[in-house]
């Protein structure tokens, strides 16, 4: 390393240094100068003597993503690249082929076509593998590698290989803009009651929610469900004019307490509401989290609407963006955000981690009793509660490492190429034995789907000096953990059905087609419905009655 190189990395540390200041309730300034010497002393002498070459920029991004992972996981250091694919995530829009991908050491697997994209304009389904760019093979690439392949300006053409269904397939594509609308899906479910979709808190979200909603209105809408389930978030200043919409100029959204004063701010409703009678249910899940939190918080602490669903997510959280040295930046935790009432609705206390790194849950120890505009008791700590609870079973272990899996993405696409047409989308259900099809897949195709029991159990067989002697027992063990998994995920039915059968009309009628079929068949949407239809069932539930 020259000693630019040097240069350049001791002004880095000095970056760093910078950050542990600013966020260290405990630290001055003599011991953040003295752990940056400590450091500096140590990257030297690895440099100087350590027989391998050592790359600065890769052993400092490593040292400051550890220390990072102490603290909660919406602290996050970003390099030049991914500062742009933070920007990309905050305004909605970038240049691409119009899907969403996953990367794996086969390639570039398509996970969601985007209708109207260019990658639905020329055939690509989900579940094809880009494994060729150019002319440069993607097999065995690393995640940064592979994210790189089909980003360009607008307008790139690139020459791509797929592999769909054990064939390879030759395209050309074109980069186009991207833009991302954070309301999917808006419509009337009948004469009088509209239904709007929000996914994301991203810097269209406002404007897109008042332009699906002043339409609704002119076609008829007198009574609406806002639909925020599976929306983890975002911006804080959008979470705020939407919540606008529905209250009173003047009223207090939200509050903010950190440890810099000028970042404990006060946020009041700053403009005249967009209507402040329409009746009003808020859908949530346990994925509905941060922004959407804020929305759904405000509103049931002034009794405007009535949330139906499961218990959020529990993110009380607020970040913010700051600017490092050489491009790079910082987004960290500043400080937890307050309903109206005063609730603080975090769920995970980050800062009091147990011996074995294990973060404990607010909501486990004592909660406090809040009170709306009405006098309706609510509480702090894990979450917003909803008024009316509708949902799924709790899901079990077994069922939560299904999802981190990709054996529902698999099971769908051997499910769409097997099945060239289906029924339409108002009739189209996921069976009992469309069900048991999915755990035929799990005991004969599936190589994704691991429980922590299997996992160990493999790792200890591996380690077997004479496997054979004990082929038998492990065959049999493995037969009793694959019934076990099967058993338990099918306590689940209900959820993973309804899961596998959205998944599958993505792939047939766009995302689109999946809120379509809610309207029908949504349990959670049908509940919203049954209560806005019911008067006075509303204003008993907003009066505490």
């Amino acid at each position: 390393m020259n000693n630019f190189s040097i240069k350049k990395h001791f002004l880095f540390t000095l970056a760093i240094g910078a950050i542990f200041l600013s966020f260290s309730f405990k630290s001055n300034f003599f011991e953040v100068a003295k752990q940056l010497e400590i450091y500096t002393t140590l990257f030297k002498e690895l440099n100087l003597y350590y027989v391998d070459e050592i790359n600065p920029a890769e052993f400092t991004n490593k040292a400051i993503k550890n220390t990072l992972k102490e603290l909660d996981p919406y602290t996050n250091y970003f390099d030049e690249q991914e500062v742009e694919e933070a920007r990309i995530r905050r305004e909605g829009e970038y240049s691409g082929i119009g899907a969403s991908v996953f990367y794996d050491k086969k390639g570039i697997t398509l996970n969601e076509v985007y209708k109207g994209y260019e990658a639905d304009k020329k055939g690509l389904k989900a579940g094809d593998i880009i494994i060729k760019v150019g002319n440069q093979y993607l097999k065995n690439m690393d995640r940064d590698q592979l994210s790189q392949q089909l980003k360009g300006a607008p307008n790139t053409s690139l020459d791509i290989s797929i592999l769909r269904q054990g064939k390879v397939i030759d395209k050309t594509i074109v980069t186009e803009k991207i833009e991302i609308n954070p309301v999917p899906f808006y419509d009337l479910i009948d004469q009088e009651t509209g239904y709007i979709v929000l996914t994301r808190f991203n810097q269209k979200a406002s404007s897109e929610v008042k332009k699906a909603f002043l339409d609704l209105k002119k076609r008829g809408m007198t009574t609406l469900i806002f639909d925020l389930r599976n929306n983890p978030g975002g911006s804080l200043g959008e979470a705020i004019k939407i919540s606008n919409f529905f209250l009173p100029k003047g009223s207090k959204i939200t509050s903010t307490k950190a440890k810099v004063r000028k970042w404990s701010t006060t946020y009041n409703a700053s403009k005249v509401a967009l209507d402040l009678d329409i009746p009003l249910t808020i859908l949530v899940n346990r994925n509905s989290a941060s922004a959407s939190e804020i929305v759904a918080g405000a509103l049931q602490d002034y009794d405007r609407a009535i949330i139906v669903g499961e218990r959020s997510f529990g993110k009380g959280l607020v970040q913010r963006y700051r600017n490092l040295s050489y491009g790079t930046q910082l987004k960290l935790t500043i400080s937890k955000y307050y309903t109206p009432s005063g609730r603080c609705i975090q769920e995970l206390d980050y800062a009091n981690r147990d011996n074995k790194g294990e973060v404990p849950k607010f909501s486990d120890g004592t909660v406090t009793a809040f009170k709306t505009k009405n006098g309706r008791v609510v509480f702090d700590g894990g979450g917003i509660t909803p008024d009316v609870v509708v949902g799924f079973s709790k899901r079990n272990e077994f069922t939560k490492a299904l999802l981190k899996s990709r054996a529902i993405f698999n099971f769908t696409t051997d499910f769409y190429y097997k099945n060239p047409t289906i029924s339409s989308i108002d009739n189209f259900s996921f069976s009992s034995s469309n069900f048991k099809s999915f755990l035929n897949y799990i005991k004969t195709s599936d190589t994704t789907f691991k429980t922590s029991q299997e996992r160990l159990f493999l790792d200890a067989f591996k380690s077997v000096s004479k496997p054979k002697l004990i082929s038998s027992e492990y065959q049999e063990i493995k037969k009793k953990l694959l019934q076990a998994k099967i058993e338990n995920i099918s306590k689940d039915q209900d959820f993973i059905s309804a899961l596998i059968m959205e998944n599958i009309l993505i792939r047939y009628f766009y995302k689109k087609g999946t809120y379509e079929n809610k309207l029908k068949k949504d349990k959670v949407l049908l509940e919203a419905l049954k209560i806005l239809k019911n008067k006075n069932h509303y204003t008993k539930i907003l009066n505490g009655a």
